[in-house]
């Protein structure tokens, strides 16, 4: 069995030495796996042309798993697309699409981590606003899903949470902390939910610092409980029933 994490791609360099940085930590936390990255867009190697090699080398059975956090169009559409092409062309490799990543606690906990790393204290919780901060999408199951993170998130400890976005929904990450001063709130932390740096985490990154936010969080990265998440949406698929040749990709 070979894992495959498929990332979006970026013209931005960072994201794809985030993208390596996230298999290498993979590898060495289940080092008997074989992992292997590709993108859909502009990052070699493509998704297809790993595909294609792996399936040259002899392997049988491929876990694609999606670096995303919500499942919006890339998990729905993008990614089962390219998969099923590949499958066509390549009807004795088998490949099983893995769920994405969030929501999960692992995610919450990884967004904490970067906070306190960014200067927050836990002792500042009880007093801090935070805003959540997505990339954003155009479909509406995910902007739910970041919507309503926020509001379970605000359930742990801190004097509240709000979602924002970088693009396609509203608020911005700006907004949303200006809104938070508005409501009397003195500290107030923005935490990107997005795994690389690209352009849209540089738009939440300004956007917090024009707002006048107190902690600016990093990426989450190659955080410790992404590479936990990672490892465990791979189990989960590998545990799955093997499908017949007719339906290789479970979506």
């Amino acid at each position: 069995m070979v894992v495959l994490i498929v990332a979006h791609g970026s013209r931005d360099p960072r994201h794809a030495a985030t993208v390596t940085m996230l298999r290498d930590r993979l590898a060495a936390l289940r080092p008997q796996l074989r992992v292997e990255v590709g993108f859909l867009d502009f990052c070699a190697p493509s998704v297809p042309r790993v595909l294609e090699r792996l399936s040259a080398e002899g392997v049988r059975d491929v876990v694609a798993l999606p670096l995303l956090l919500t499942r919006a169009f890339h998990a729905k559409a993008d990614i089962p697309a390219v998969l099923r092409e590949a499958a066509a062309r390549l009807p004795w490799l088998r490949v099983r699409q893995a769920a994405v990543l969030g929501p999960s606690h692992l995610l919450t906990a990884a967004l904490e981590r970067r906070l306190y790393e960014a200067g927050l204290r836990p002792g500042d919780r009880s007093r801090t606003g935070v805003v959540l901060a997505s990339a954003g999408s155009t479909d509406p199951e995910a902007s739910a899903v970041i919507a309503e993170i926020a509001r379970e998130w605000r359930h742990t400890g801190w004097c509240a949470v709000r979602p924002a976005f970088a693009s396609a929904s509203l608020p911005r990450t700006e907004d949303a902390v200006r809104s938070l001063r508005a409501e009397g709130i003195r500290h107030i932390a923005v935490a990107p939910y997005v795994l690389a740096p690209g352009r849209l985490p540089d738009r939440i990154a300004a956007g917090a610092r024009e707002a006048g936010a107190d902690v600016l969080a990093d990426v989450l990265g190659p955080a410790p409980e992404v590479v936990s998440l990672l490892l465990r949406r791979y189990e989960e698929a590998a545990r799955a029933v093997a499908l017949t040749p007719a339906a290789r990709l479970r979506a």
